[in-house]
């Protein structure tokens, strides 16, 4: 028995020791090729996020290895873990709209008018983030704004490939906008938000329902650090801050291939802009650009690239990307021209940065009023902190 006891610590021992050498390998190589800038408020903080999530992906990998579950089920499991229980201010109610779930936020308070809506679609990279993951949000706005919210638990990937999400969130807002009357929202008011991968949600629902005649025209489009575009990652904002936590300039093109494709296939060429022809790049070059961005973006050692050339079995895998519904960069003046009033968030310290810079100036030269908000401290993912406790940022909240 003895003997059993002591080979059983000997190997709990072991086996503990190649655990903490695993995470603190894996810190050492994320840290390697990290930065947090200097102009990053509290960068400890963000430090220590960075560190969680490294954490939490070693151990999901560990699990996934020893045949437990896997990676993406355990990080997805760890991110919406948190229950936050009865809100006194708010009605909150899980719903179907068509086929996709829905949370709604409804404030209890009486109301001499209808409300505003706002349509919520949640960020992480179309293959996290969840109806939990922005719990906390959603009641927020839906307490400071007094407006019914509807959070949006569209399908992810790699399960659910482009254009699942894209189709859940334009099914979801198709049907608020068809019974808005049984929520007493005002058919005038009614807008569409999104964080990240949300704010590409919205800005491709937005420019698909700009000219339908049969439905309410939605007030205004909210787009918080969206990702709008897979055609260059060599912007500017995306060599600047390629190593800026939350969000690494190789992690943005691994998720919207995971999106298009369930898969990183050809993600070096994508990375290196080999992905797309070259006459197709040129074309999409009067809205996709360095051109396109202020010169006071470019001081953080930008360096002009040269256009590569693909092949055409690269193409194939990834021609979707030049589709509006999963690049809305790409559409039309005619659709722009139709856009509703819109608010664009952008970080300083974010590779999405870019995108948004590009699409500001895309909906201005088409006359579409855009408010525009730089955090100049602020990173990827920022807004998911705004009430984090000790591990919240000025810039957040």
């Amino acid at each position: 028995m003895a003997v059993v006891l002591t080979l059983l610590v000997l190997f709990l021992a072991g086996f503990l020791a190649g655990f903490i050498l695993l995470v603190m390998g894996a810190i050492n190589f994320h840290f390697s090729n990290s930065e947090i800038p200097p102009g990053v408020n509290q960068p400890a903080k963000l430090r220590i996020l960075h560190i969680i999530l490294i954490c939490t992906a070693v151990v999901g990998k560990i699990l996934e290895n020893i045949g437990i579950c896997t990676q993406l089920s355990f990080v997805r499991y760890m991110q919406g873990r948190k229950t936050l229980g009865v809100d006194p201010k708010l009605f909150i109610k899980d719903l179907w709209f068509e086929k996709v779930p829905v949370r709604i936020y409804q404030p209890k308070a009486p109301s001499a008018s209808q409300r505003r809506g706002v349509m919520f679609f949640h960020g992480g990279g179309w293959v996290f983030g969840s109806l939990e993951t922005h719990e906390n949000l959603c009641r927020f706005i839906a307490r400071e704004s007094e407006s019914v919210v509807v959070s949006v638990g569209y399908r992810l990937a790699p399960e659910h490939k482009y254009p699942a999400a894209y189709e859940d969130c334009l099914s979801a807002t198709r049907h608020f906008l068809q019974h808005l009357q049984r929520y007493g929202v005002d058919p005038a008011r009614v807008i569409v938000c999104g964080d990240s991968a949300g704010g590409n949600l919205a800005a491709a629902v937005s420019q698909t329902l700009a000219g339908s005649s049969q439905l309410p025209k939605l007030r205004a489009q909210i787009l918080i650090y969206p990702g709008l575009q897979a055609l260059d990652f060599n912007l500017p904002s995306y060599h600047q801050n390629r190593g800026v936590p939350l969000l690494f300039r190789e992690h943005a093109a691994f998720y919207v291939l995971k999106y298009l494709n369930g898969n990183k296939t050809n993600l070096g060429e994508v990375l290196e802009g080999s992905h797309i022809p070259v006459d197709i790049q040129l074309n999409y070059r009067k809205w996709v650009s360095p051109d396109n961005i202020p010169e006071e973006f470019k001081v953080r050692g930008y360096k002009p690239r040269v256009l590569l050339d693909c092949t055409t079995e690269v193409f194939e895998k990834v021609k979707r990307f030049c589709e509006p519904t999963l690049c809305p960069l790409f559409a039309e003046d005619t659709i722009i021209q139709q856009l509703p009033e819109s608010f664009i968030l952008t970080c300083e310290y974010d590779v999405l940065r870019d995108d948004g810079l590009l699409y500001k100036k895309r909906l201005e030269d088409n006359g579409v009023p855009v408010t525009w908000y730089h955090l100049e401290d602020g990173f990827h993912g920022i807004i998911n902190s705004f009430n984090s406790g000790w591990l919240s940022f000025p810039a957040g909240k």
